[in-house]
């Protein structure tokens, strides 16, 4: 379930390739599947904390402009690390990089980190990076769906039981006290829009920096159904392994921030973080490319804020407690986890 989550950071439509989130999807044309970018920015200083690959997932993409703008403005080697960014395979999962030792991190979400290491592996989430969950509801702007209860008796369709997508679905349906069986699910693959728009389906799982961004840009009239106030569930955040974090604290604790301190970077400045992207993001140079990129930031920008309105890295072990609890009744957990393991919440300075 892990190995095609993405989205996860990031489902892919076709006006992916430049400018829209590109969670989990396998459209991986007109880029390397695996090519590492370097930290686009000369070393102000000795590297003392050594080398480190950040993993992003698939495609390059706008909504990794934080990381863009940390690595081209120097905020890794500022910090002390020799950092390079490294675009996975369409057909790589999701973590195999990070448990080989290719990788130090990776972008991937807590839920997604917590069934991981159900499966058997060691991975530690260090640092958020959306701190509101980005997964909705989504049904055509005249649909007689306005609550998640109503979606009782209709037809939902997902990329796959997989992800991000599929975790929102299932809370989706608890959130609405309804069961699998009170509803229609299919597995569209990447073809929301398609299927949205030609009833294929009533409501699909979208993201909101994403799928909506994509229907408003081919004119598609939407609405979202948000999840509820009380998400139990921790989307994209910066994930290490339990080895890389025990052995490389100080290199983790300054990646971390440097990234974050890249999320405020682009909430500060959205235009300028598009011109920066323009190194990493092949095609976005284009005017609509970079219209359909300043649509998907505006609307990545809450994600980041969230309800403090400011991007700061926080986790709490409440939040993965609850989280397992949700996620151990719903199914997702194929055996019982340590959700308090899978978190470090002292590495952005709270315990």
């Amino acid at each position: 379930m892990t190995s095609l989550s993405r989205r996860t950071l990031l489902t892919l439509g076709g006006a992916c390739l430049a400018t829209t989130a590109c969670n989990g999807t396998a459209v991986q044309k007109a880029t390397s599947s695996a090519t590492a970018s370097s930290s686009g920015s000369p070393s102000t200083g000795a590297a003392r904390l050594g080398k480190a690959v950040i993993g992003l997932t698939y495609i390059p993409n706008i909504q990794f402009a934080p990381f863009y703008w940390a690595a081209t403005k120097g905020l890794y080697s500022q910090a002390g690390v020799d950092a390079s960014l490294r675009h996975h395979g369409a057909s790589e999962g999701l973590f195999n990089a990070l448990s080989s030792g290719q990788e130090q991190f990776a972008i991937a979400g807590g839920d997604e980190v917590l069934q991981a290491n159900s499966e058997g592996m060691d991975l530690v989430t260090v640092a958020g990076f959306y701190r509101a969950y980005p997964v909705v509801v989504i049904v055509p702007k005249d649909s007689p769906i306005t609550t998640l209860e109503q979606l009782k008796g209709h037809t939902i369709g997902v990329p796959g039981k997989f992800g991000e997508t599929w975790y929102g679905l299932q809370l989706a349906l608890h959130q609405a006290s309804l069961t699998e069986k009170d509803v229609t699910i299919q597995q569209i693959g990447y073809t929301q829009q398609a299927a949205l728009a030609t009833g294929k389906v009533d409501a699909i799982m979208g993201f909101a920096n994403n799928d909506m961004v994509q229907f408003e840009g081919a004119g598609v009239p939407v609405r979202a159904i948000g999840l509820g106030d009380e998400i139990p569930l921790v989307s994209t955040s910066i994930v290490t392994s339990r080895a890389v974090l025990a052995e490389r604290p100080d290199m983790v604790r300054a990646v971390c921030r440097a990234s974050v301190k890249g999320i405020q970077a682009v909430v500060d400045d959205p235009a300028a973080a598009i011109q920066v992207s323009t190194r990493h993001v092949p095609g976005l140079e284009a005017a609509a490319a970079q219209k359909s990129a300043a649509a998907t930031l505006e609307a990545s920008i809450p994600l980041w804020n969230g309800d403090q309105q400011r991007p700061d890295g926080l986790l709490t072990e409440s939040r993965f407690v609850a989280m397992e609890k949700f996620m151990r009744t719903a199914g997702l957990l194929t055996k019982p986890v340590d959700a308090r393991h899978a978190v470090d919440a002292s590495v952005m300075g709270q315990s």
